[in-house]
């Protein structure tokens, strides 16, 4: 199985888990939506998808934010919401730093 088609899975299997999040009680869910995210952001995220990526990410955090202080609306809606701002937020995180990463390696090869 090469790295590209885990990264495919590990996007579908934290989008699956978020969703179940509201339905179900998982130990260590989090952690394991967290590990799913980073694993997404180092395989899945290409240099030139990463600017559409990290706006998506900031767009899914702040609804996630705004969804779980509204929480009182839906039971459901919060757990799920707080599983994607752990998944995105890992994903994010890496491709941001990626970005930074690149950013500086540019401007070394240009001076």
């Amino acid at each position: 199985m090469n790295l590209t088609k885990i990264g495919h899975w590990s996007f579908l299997g934290g989008i699956v888990l978020a969703i179940l999040a509201g339905f179900a009680s998982i130990p260590f869910l989090p952690i394991a939506l967290f590990a799913l995210g980073l694993v997404v952001g180092f395989l899945n995220v290409k240099e030139r998808e990463s600017t559409r990526f990290l706006v998506a990410v900031i767009t899914l955090l702040v609804i996630g934010v705004a969804s779980v202080e509204f929480s009182k609306l839906s039971p459901v809606i919060a757990p799920i919401f707080q599983s994607f701002i752990a998944f995105v937020s890992a994903a994010g995180l890496i491709v941001a730093i990626k970005q930074i990463w690149f950013t500086g390696q540019v401007g070394e090869v240009g001076e």
